[in-house]
């Protein structure tokens, strides 16, 4: 928070102490006056990308624990800043401003956090902006398009010297850090083997065919710092997820981000030392779908450790009884975890404990939002302050999100590689060409 802002608020909040709530000196409402109370700790937000993801801040934003002001609703589509207007209105008593241009919310002096909800594209670009602001971010997952701009993001954070957090919320589970305790404990011996999931049943999409710009959506601002090209039908509305590696990360970036976090961090193991793929498109031939939409990937790492990913992204056969989550094996028995629960088994597959929390966060829904992602924004919050520290700092998060990019490497050059897992670099020149991408010229991201 800026420091003059910070006195020259305590000092209003000194002076209004003698006045009676209410008065007409003052003029002010109870509720007003309530939010300069305390404003001295109070911290200024502004959330860039109003999709999906909205409806995961409602509660942390609105908490009156979380001491915060909503500022500035941002996002490249008229619609979707009036939606959130409309949708925030539910939870809170004032008017955000709203905001086209993300560049303009990161320009003024007064916000103190970032909120990056963007496109995968923007998500290092746009914190590295807002660093450069004087902003603190807490940016959805992936926290990074590509292996270049992880690096990146965690030598802005450091040079900065700002708080940065990833989305990736199991981090802040009751239940998941419970489990993780008691497998570092040696609940199950020792842990050699994890095995991730991702399950769901995505339909048909649209073959991209050049199409007028969406009334209200700033294309040029949408595509930011990717290359410049045309706009194609239903792009912009999440689709692009899955339309080539100008926004996107594929399913991997999508989802496999978590599930790969909770097995590093059970395993407590960091970089692999090799990565092999066996990944295609096998549903719906033919249509708009460009990238993978099934994918196994294997992560070997030191000490014999192994993790391995199972993504189904168009077949709805839940293979392990469950849409999502994380199986940890060790010498003495084995751990199922997922949003909701885990489960302890002995070595002859007896379940020792079954613990099923009251964890309300969404499963393979799209948007999700619970108590985790408001438990992991809160700290967030709270760290910002200085009063706590990161549940999942970037530099430890930048860790997983580089297996999701070399899943995808591995996938697109159509073999597996080596990995010094000292520094990350790959041992196959064919992987290194995808280390980074091309950016719009004036849009690369530095510090």
């Amino acid at each position: 928070m800026n420091a003059n802002r910070r006195e020259f608020i305590k000092k209003v909040t000194a002076g209004a102490a003698g006045v009676a709530v209410g008065s007409s000196a003052m003029g002010m409402s109870a509720r007003s006056y309530g939010r300069i109370m305390g404003a001295n700790d109070r911290l200024n937000v502004a959330i860039a990308g109003l999709g999906r993801r909205l409806g995961a801040y409602y509660e942390p934003i609105a908490k009156k624990e979380a001491n915060v002001q909503l500022v500035y609703l941002c996002d490249v589509m008229e619609h979707q800043r009036e939606n959130a207007m409309k949708s925030f209105s539910r939870h809170i008593d004032y008017k955000p401003a709203l905001e086209n241009d993300i560049r303009k919310v990161i320009d003024d002096p007064k916000v103190d956090v970032l909120i990056n909800a963007t496109p995968d594209h923007w998500h290092t670009p746009g914190s590295i902006m807002a660093m450069k602001g004087g902003k603190h971010v807490y940016v959805e997952k992936p926290c990074s398009h590509n292996m270049f701009e992880n690096e990146l993001l965690v030598e802005a954070a450091k040079k900065l010297n700002k708080v940065v957090q990833m989305g990736n919320q199991q981090r802040s589970s009751d239940h998941t850090i419970e489990i993780i305790r008691e497998i570092h404990n040696g609940v199950i011996g020792n842990p050699y083997k994890a095995l991730t999931f991702y399950t769901n049943s995505r339909g048909i999409v649209p073959v991209q065919q050049k199409a007028p710009v969406p009334k209200g959506l700033d294309w040029q601002l949408f595509q930011g710092p990717a290359p410049r090209r045309e706009y194609t039908v239903e792009t912009w509305n999440y689709n692009w997820h899955w339309y080539g590696w100008d926004y996107g990360t594929a399913e991997s970036g999508n989802n496999a981000t978590h599930e790969l976090d909770v097995a590093r961090w059970a395993l407590q193991v960091d970089l692999p030392l090799r990565v092999d793929v066996e990944a295609d498109k096998r549903h719906f031939d033919g249509d708009g779908w460009e990238m993978y939409d099934t994918m196994d990937a294997t992560f070997r790492f030191a000490g014999n450790k192994i993790i391995q990913w199972d993504g189904k992204s168009r077949m709805g056969y839940d293979t392990y009884n469950s849409d999502r989550g994380t199986i940890i094996y060790g010498s003495e028995g084995a751990v199922f975890v997922n949003r909701s629960k885990y489960i302890l088994y002995d070595r002859s597959g007896k379940i020792v404990k079954d613990n099923k929390s009251a964890a309300n966060e969404a499963g393979t829904a799209l948007g999700g939002g619970g108590d985790m992602t408001t438990g992991h924004v809160m700290n967030f919050f709270d760290a910002v302050r200085g009063k706590v520290k990161l549940t999942a700092p970037i530099d430890d998060a930048s860790i997983s999100m580089a297996m999701v990019h070399y899943s995808n490497i591995a996938y697109r050059i159509g073999k597996g590689f080596d990995v010094d897992n000292t520094n990350g670099r790959i041992f196959d020149r064919d992987a290194m060409k995808l280390w980074s991408r091309d950016y719009e010229p004036g849009w690369e991201p530095t510090v």
